[in-house]
């Protein structure tokens, strides 16, 4: 029976998380908001477009619309990730063990497809991804699990069948609610949350998993 292991983006794959946090409080700066890294730290892993509409339900600026602001955000986070963005440690020696042993390996993210291509070029890893799948073309990005479900399903495996690297709270709620084995692996910028626990198993780094200990989550 086929197995295969899907990865979250932002914080797993690329130090991208402290990128996130320029882009979103340089984008939010150009309606008037004064956010901070630490204020948005309860919106990780959630869709960008909806944690732009959760700060316009607070604050209703009116000279951007929701959705001009979530593009100045993107805009600016691909500039960033374009001029400083480097792969995590362990990323590359893991994704060249798993492709060796066989397993179909995804990607499954909150962030936007141009941001996915931007990544994977930058990193010069797109060659290991059977599939990538971005929560943009799901009804309803992480928490909840669709986007790890179309991804299994684009793998032509079972969910059950899946092993999932997140870090962030709400990457383990999603992929634990598609019924997929999570190793969390959290992001070292943000504040650590307890909850994370909820994961099958939490590490410091993917330098820390040994591929040989895979089967023990399926």
């Amino acid at each position: 029976m086929e197995k295969a292991i899907i990865f979250d983006m932002d914080g797993v794959l690329i130090n991208s998380e402290p990128l996130w946090k320029i882009a979103e409080i340089e984008g939010f700066a150009k309606v008037g908001l004064d956010v901070t890294a630490k204020s948005l730290e309860e919106s990780v892993g959630l869709r960008i477009d909806e944690v732009v509409k959760i700060w316009h339900n607070k604050y209703q600026w009116t000279n951007k619309t929701v959705d001009e602001v979530t593009d100045d955000i993107v805009n600016i986070l691909i500039r960033e990730i374009k001029h400083q963005g480097k792969s995590l440690p362990g990323v590359i020696n893991l994704l060249e063990e798993l492709k060796s042993k066989g397993f179909k390996i995804g990607l499954a993210t909150s962030s936007y497809q141009r941001i996915v291509d931007v990544v994977l070029d930058k990193l010069e890893i797109r060659t290991f991804f059977d599939v990538t799948h971005s929560a943009e073309f799901e009804k309803y990005g992480k928490p909840h699990p669709a986007v790890f479900m179309t991804t299994a399903h684009k793998l032509n495996v079972k969910c059950t069948n899946c092993l999932v690297f997140e870090d962030s709270l709400n990457g383990v709620i999603s992929a634990k609610a598609a019924r997929m084995k999570v190793i969390a692996v959290p992001e070292k910028t943000h504040t650590y949350n307890a909850k994370i626990s909820l994961a099958d198993k939490v590490i410091n780094s993917l330098t820390d998993f040994n591929v040989e200990t895979v089967e023990e989550f399926f």
